[in-house]
């Protein structure tokens, strides 16, 4: 069988499991990626909480939850990824980018973050995900549709055609208040910044704290017309 022909094959099963699984719970979505990719399957978290490692710790102890570290990022959120290595069963791998920030300021010049954060986030955040997760078959992600319009769609189960891995959102369909019920009845960790008037959190250049009604990730990229990373799009 081709490579090409494999992938196909995973495509169709993403796809097939993505509607056989739309009203599924959380933690049966993650038991399926569990049961169909073994060891090849991970859950990535970027420390804003930990609330879909959790849920996979419990299917699955031990699971490898894979966070990016790209060296921007605030001391609340390092300190959520070592209290979840130190409290949970699961087994934190953190990626790094090729370059450090001194170095990238050297080749690229200081605060590429202000000048072209698409150029940042792709050396910081896109490309050392492509990289780590070459051993992986299947990815777990804590997006839900509530959060913003481009992440309305997201499946529970879907093709992630550039990586040509299978994606898994256990918690598209939750809202944030199914979230706080979660984080509140099993104590989960979660980011101290969120208690702070931070709605999203990611890198500290560009991240601030949002205004009430604001949309959960307006303090992304404020004042940029940028919304995503590029991770998931």
């Amino acid at each position: 069988m081709t490579t090409t022909q494999v992938h196909g094959n995973v495509k169709e099963l993403a796809e097939r499991a993505g509607r056989d699984l739309e009203h599924a719970s959380a933690p049966d979505v993650l038991r399926w990626a569990v049961e169909t990719f073994g060891k090849k399957f991970c859950v990535t978290s970027s420390m804003e909480d930990a609330v879909v490692a959790h849920l996979a710790s419990r299917v699955a102890p031990g699971v490898d939850v894979v966070f990016l570290d790209t060296g921007y990022h605030f001391e609340e959120t390092i300190g959520t990824r070592d209290a979840v290595e130190a409290v949970m069963d699961v087994n934190v791998i953190t990626l790094t980018p090729r370059q450090s920030v001194a170095e990238q300021d050297a080749e690229y010049g200081p605060k590429l973050h202000d000048r072209d954060p698409d150029l940042c986030c792709a050396l910081r955040k896109v490309k050392p995900l492509q990289q780590g997760l070459t051993s992986y078959e299947a990815w777990a992600t804590g997006l839900r549709r509530d959060e913003s319009p481009t992440r309305a769609n997201t499946p529970v189960v879907g093709w992630d055609a550039r990586r040509q891995k299978v994606k898994v959102s256990p918690i598209a369909r939750w809202t944030q208040a199914d979230v706080d019920a979660y984080v509140a009845e099993h104590g989960v960790l979660t980011n101290p910044l969120l208690m702070d008037g931070y709605a999203s959190v990611g890198c500290a250049p560009c991240t601030r704290r949002v205004a009430e009604g604001e949309d959960a990730r307006a303090g992304r990229w404020a004042g940029r017309g940028k919304t995503e990373c590029g991770l998931h799009g």
